[in-house]
């Protein structure tokens, strides 16, 4: 039914893995890099820590920052070609697609305000209502549109700017800040300083709203080339990208200091990412072997709050304030027993439930009408319960 949500069975099991996968690196640098210390310390200069710490800081740096979101937001855009895809019969497509991502924003709005200012769903829908207009277009426009987006971004450093960036002076007093508050402040004392950081935050949203449009058009081009879907006699080409992306992003790294290259580096290495990640899950050891991170990844945005409100609890004043009091070593080791929690809940919570709890509210928001919860229930029964 094109006005239904999707049935679970109906999922492809390489998108979830990927989307678990994306999760942790997420998880690992919203913790290190914006929860355990504050998030305008990455944007001083530092000297080199040469203890276990610095060696935790420079790995995540190198591997994780900024590809897992690079990653998390190819799978966005592929996610709004499945749903566009699947109302293609449905009179109402633009209109669901629309409060889809509405409701996205509802939830981004509220998670940014009264859980976390590092939030990446407000941009995430914002980006989207930007894209929806090319889930219209044929793949040629999409794949223009895209590689003008995405060049536009790498260029950013030479080109003339209107984004104004926070002083050096300026990020000194919000870590000063946050040191204060965030470590021993109450929930109210939170907020306010949280609030208080957005205008400064902005800045960064704006820079880096260019790769997350583009990223979501080549998500939609690799969802109607198949990608996904028509993987017979690919993997050999998967594992050449990702040969490709490992050797060209290594060249770049050592060869190329420019601001553009720092740009272009996470993109390249997060193609590699899915395309080992897509030709491992292709073989049947290789999907037994990822098959843990599927639930986490059906039920990403669920487990994308619980890890803010989780991280919160044990760094902010108002939970056990920890903020600025942990290394970078013990800090990984909390992002691997967190996401091992979450690996264990998820499959759990699938065994029962269709839907994450959040994944569930989501669609019962766009289609105005509630999916079936329980397991038992799907899909014997009609597929919608009213509201």
């Amino acid at each position: 039914m094109a006005n239904a949500p999707t049935d679970p069975a109906h999922r492809v099991g390489a998108i979830d893995a990927l989307r678990g996968l994306a999760l942790f690196g997420v998880l690992a640098i919203n913790l290190e890099m914006e929860f355990r210390v504050s998030i305008f310390r990455q944007l001083l200069p530092a000297s080199p820590d040469p203890t276990l710490n610095g060696v935790v800081d420079a790995a995540l740096a190198l591997f994780v920052d900024m590809k897992a979101f690079a990653l998390f937001s190819f799978l966005f855009g592929v996610g709004l070609a499945i749903q566009f895809d699947r109302l293609s019969t449905s009179p109402r497509r633009t209109r669901l697609l629309i409060r889809r991502l509405l409701a996205l924003l509802l939830f981004g709005v509220i998670h940014l305000v009264l859980i976390w200012n590092g939030d990446i769903l407000t941009e995430y829908a914002l980006a989207g209502l930007v894209v929806l207009p090319f889930l219209f277009a044929p793949r040629w426009v999409v794949t223009i549109a895209a590689a003008v987006i995405l060049t536009f971004y790498v260029l950013q450093p030479v080109l003339p700017s209107f984004i104004s960036f926070p002083n050096r002076y300026m990020l000194a007093a919000f870590v000063e800040a946050a040191n204060q508050t965030y470590a021993n402040g109450s929930f109210a004392e939170v907020l306010a300083l949280r609030v208080k950081e957005l205008p400064a935050l902005l800045p960064l949203h704006l820079y880096v709203f260019p790769r997350t449009i583009g990223l979501f058009l080549v998500g939609v081009l690799c969802w109607r080339g198949g990608l996904f879907t028509e993987l017979a006699g690919r993997c050999r080409n998967l594992l050449a990208i990702a040969g490709f992306a490992a050797v060209a992003g290594g060249v770049l790294l050592a060869r190329f200091t420019h601001p553009s290259a720092a740009l272009a580096n996470p993109i390249i290495l997060a193609s590699g990412y899915a395309a080992l990640v897509i030709a491992i899950e292709q073989t049947p050891a290789g999907a037994r072997l990822l098959r843990f991170a599927e639930p986490v990844g059906r039920m990403a945005f669920t487990n994308y709050i619980v890890q803010s409100v989780v991280l919160g609890f044990i760094f902010y004043g108002y939970g056990l304030g920890l903020f600025g009091r942990l290394g970078s070593a013990a800090g990984l080791l909390l992002v691997v027993a967190i996401y091992a929690a979450q690996v264990v809940v998820s499959r759990l919570w699938l065994a029962r439930f269709a839907y994450g709890p959040i994944e569930w509210l989501w669609r019962s928001l766009m289609y105005g009408r509630a999916p079936l919860f329980r397991i038992e229930g799907y899909p014997r029964k009609a597929p919608f319960a009213r509201l």
